[in-house]
């Protein structure tokens, strides 16, 4: 059976300029596995761009080479940025990892190694997952734009913002150490903030709370391994909304561990629910909350999260599905 036509994003940039250095390498391993074309990203947004071009012009499966932020730019080259349909919906995506985080391959137990990643691919056992559909404010200016965004692992907003926006500054010269040390820091100054969440457009179903952190989970992990939603399913149809409420920094460090076994699900300042639409904004109008969207630092609320079942067909481990 012919394999089907695959063009690979790469992120040359991806660990610190490290994966740019290794392509010639990498590619001669991938290309044992399959055939593929290659289409090289310059800057931020190009892989989205690279991702639909190629769809468009006749490819069956995307692969993304790289970490968390190219997995989010390669998936939302899938989509209409607004409506959220997708451009070629029975083409797949494939994800050969090679970045700094690896939160969402960690849900799908996908391989490290680049040699055993690209025999996944070559296997193509695919399965239906599902996709976040993300309506916000860009920037974090007082009169920023609507603007939208899909995501297929997590979204968050709190803390979670400003470390990652804190990581990206840093260039992630540290590898994960950058997310430990950022999250140290953010933390340390961080003021939690109060919000107003409303769930699957019901009027009755909204809560105010003091927050550190939410997180609106289709997978698992998130922030470099920590497991945020443990029970969460990227084929399930719903949103894991875990909310961490108000920590202080003696609380995140004296039990910030938890969250990456996921055993901060049952404390007392923490709670979690299912739902497939969410709501948040804050209750003082001129706060700003910074969103977190699979690594990257787009905005802040308000925002709106919404499912979008069985959207994508994504390429996993034998066995997976």
């Amino acid at each position: 059976m012919l394999a089907p036509r695959t063009t690979i994003i790469v992120n040359p940039h991806s660990q610190g300029g490290r994966l740019g250095k290794r392509w010639p390498e990498l590619a001669d391993t991938i290309g044992r596995a399959f055939p593929f074309d290659e289409a090289i990203t310059k800057g931020p947004g190009d892989a989205t761009k690279l991702a639909a071009e190629a769809l468009k012009a006749g490819a069956e499966r995307i692969v993304a080479i790289g970490g968390d932020g190219t997995v989010n730019e390669v998936v939302n080259g899938f989509f209409d940025a607004k409506t959220g349909t997708p451009i070629a919906p029975e083409a797949s995506f494939g994800l050969i990892p090679f970045g700094t985080g690896g939160d969402f391959r960690r849900t799908f137990g996908l391989p490290l190694d680049t040699a055993e990643a690209a025999a996944v691919i070559a296997a193509n056992h695919k399965k239906k997952i599902d996709v976040g559909k993300l309506r916000f404010v860009a920037g974090l200016g007082t009169s920023g734009a609507e603007a939208h965004r899909m995501f297929a692992n997590i979204a968050s907003f709190g803390v979670s913002g400003v470390v990652d926006r804190m990581v990206n500054a840093s260039g992630k010269k540290f590898g994960k150490l950058s997310f430990v040390w950022n999250a140290a820091r953010a933390s340390w100054g961080y003021k939690n903030q109060r919000v107003q969440l409303t769930f699957d457009d019901d009027p009755k179903d909204r809560v105010e709370a003091t927050i550190n952190t939410v997180a609106v989970a289709n997978g698992k992990f998130f922030g470099g391994a920590m497991k945020i939603a443990p029970d969460a399913e990227p084929d399930d149809g719903m949103f894991d909304v875990v909310v961490m409420g108000d920590l202080s920094f003696f609380d995140v460090v004296t039990k910030g561990r938890r969250v990456f076994k996921g055993a901060h699900i049952g404390m007392d300042e923490v709670s979690s629910r299912r739902a497939k639409i969410v709501d948040a904004e804050p209750i003082d109008p001129r706060a700003v909350v910074e969103l977190d969207v699979d690594g990257e630092a787009p905005g802040r609320l308000p925002a709106r999260f919404e499912i979008l079942p069985a959207a994508l067909w994504f390429v996993v481990p034998g066995g997976s599905g």
